[in-house]
C-alpha cells in the first residue's frame, strides 16, 4: 500500500470495496423486485408476455399504421386509427359551438387562468395573497364577461353555444372552487356543539349524498325555475353549476370531517388554553392540519367531479364527451367512435393525472411528520 493510502486509513483497516455490479443499479433492482425467486421470475415473464400481447397491437393501431394527414374519411385507408377525424373536429371538441372568430376570448381566458395557477403554485413568485384574491374574486368576473361578452364592445355569446373542453373545464373549476369552502363550513357545522347547526349540517350532507348527481342535474334544470320569483330565470349552465356545487359540497364536507377527527384532542385544548376564539382556533390551528391530512381525499373528490361533468349531457349541455358523441352522428364519420372516445379518455386522463401529481408534490411539501 502506498504512503498516501497508509496515511488515509488507520492500521488494520482497508478501503471499502465497491458492491458487485449485479447488486446495484438497474440490474440490482430487477434481481430484488422481479427475479428474486422462481415464482417472481415466472410472474415477471408472464407479465411481460401479456404486455406484449396487449400493447404491441395497440401501438401498431394507434401510431404505426394510423392515418394522420387529410381532411376527409377517404384519407383513412391504412386500417389503423383514423386521427384525421380528431384533427378535423378538433376546434369543435375544444370550443363547442363558440363562434370561430371569437376563439381568442376562450384562449385569453385559459392563458389568464394558467398564469394565476402558476402564480399560486410556483414558490419563488411573491405576493401569494394578492394572487389568491385575484384568482378568487377578480378572475371569475373577468372570465365571465370575456366569455359571455355583451360589454366593452365584445359580442354576446350565449351559454348555449359554449361546449367541448371549454365547458367541461368551466363546470369542473367553478364547481371545485365554489364547493370547497361550502364543504368546509358543512364539516365544521357537523362537528359543532350547537344541536341545531349540527342537525342542519347532517341533514344537508346526508340528503345530497343519498341522491345521484344525474337526479340533481334534472332537478336543478327542471325544478329550480319553479322556486324563483316571477320574471327571474337562470340559464341552463348556471342551473347546472348550482346543482353541481350543492352536490359536491356534501362530499367535500365528509372528507374534511375525516381530517378534523384525525387531529389530536390536545391541539384543540392547546388552542383553547391560548385563549383563541373559535374562528381563530379553526383558521390558524385546526383547519391547516386537517386539510393537509386529507389532501388525497380532496383531490380524489375533485377528480371524480371533473369526470362527472359528462353527465350534463342529459340536460342539453354539450361538454367534451357530448360534443364527440354528436360528431360521431355525422354520416361522414360513421364508424370512428373508438378514435373519439380514446381522445376524450386521453384528455380526461391528462387533467386527472396532473391533479394527482400536484397533490403528491403538495403532500411532500407540507409533510411534517404525519406520514408513515
Amino acid at each position: 500500500m502506498s504512503e498516501m493510502m497508509q496515511e488515509k486509513y488507520a492500521p488494520g483497516t482497508h478501503p471499502d470495496w465497491e458492491p458487485p455490479a449485479t447488486e446495484v443499479g438497474v440490474i440490482g433492482w430487477m434481481r430484488e423486485n422481479l427475479f428474486s425467486n422462481w415464482r417472481n421470475s415466472a410472474l415477471t415473464l408472464l407479465g411481460v408476455y401479456l404486455v406484449y400481447l396487449i400493447f404491441v397491437p395497440l401501438i401498431d393501431w394507434a401510431i404505426v399504421n394510423a392515418d394522420w394527414a387529410g381532411d376527409t374519411r377517404d384519407a383513412c385507408t391504412s386500417g389503423g386509427a383514423c386521427w384525421v377525424f380528431v384533427k378535423v373536429r378538433f376546434n369543435q371538441f375544444m370550443y363547442g359551438f363558440y363562434p370561430a372568430e371569437e376563439y381568442w376570448r376562450v384562449n385569453a381566458t385559459a392563458v389568464l387562468f394558467a398564469l394565476m395557477i402558476l402564480w399560486l403554485t410556483v414558490p419563488r413568485i411573491p405576493l401569494k395573497r394578492v394572487a389568491g384574491v385575484l384568482t378568487l374574486f377578480v378572475f371569475p368576473i373577468a372570465a365571465y364577461f370575456l366569455l359571455g361578452g355583451g360589454v366593452f364592445g365584445l359580442s354576446e355569446v350565449e351559454t348555449t353555444r359554449w361546449g367541448g373542453l371549454t365547458l367541461t373545464l368551466i363546470l369542473a373549476v367553478v364547481g371545485i372552487v365554489a364547493a370547497f369552502p361550502l364543504g368546509i363550513i358543512l364539516a365544521l357545522g357537523r362537528r359543532s356543539e350547537m344541536p341545531i347547526v349540527r342537525a342542519l349540517s347532517v341533514a344537508y350532507i346526508e340528503l345530497w349524498r343519498g341522491v345521484p348527481l344525474i337526479t340533481v342535474l334534472f332537478m336543478s334544470s327542471v325544478m329550480l325555475p319553479l322556486f324563483l320569483p316571477e320574471g327571474v330565470n337562470f340559464d341552463k349552465l348556471l342551473r347546472a353549476l348550482i346543482g353541481i356545487i350543492l352536490f359536491q359540497a356534501s362530499y367535500i364536507a365528509e372528507v374534511v370531517r375525516g381530517g378534523l377527527q384525525a387531529i389530536p384532542k390536545g391541539q384543540y385544548e392547546a388552542a383553547d388554553a391560548l385563549g383563541l376564539s373559535y374562528g381563530k382556533k379553526m383558521v390558524l390551528i385546526i383547519l391547516p392540519q386537517a386539510l393537509k391530512l386529507v389532501i388525497p381525499g380532496i383531490v380524489n373528490t375533485f377528480n371524480e367531479l371533473f369526470k362527472d361533468t359528462t353527465l350534463v349531457l342529459i340536460i342539453g349541455l354539450l361538454d367534451l364527451l357530448a360534443i364527440i358523441k354528436a360528431a360521431l352522428e355525422d354520416s361522414n364519420w360513421l364508424g370512428y367512435s373508438i378514435e373519439g372516445y380514446v381522445f376524450a379518455g386521453a384528455v380526461f386522463w391528462i387533467f386527472c393525472f396532473g391533479m394527482s401529481r400536484y397533490s403528491r408534490a403538495l403532500e411532500r411539501k407540507l409533510h411534517t411528520g404525519h406520514k408513515r
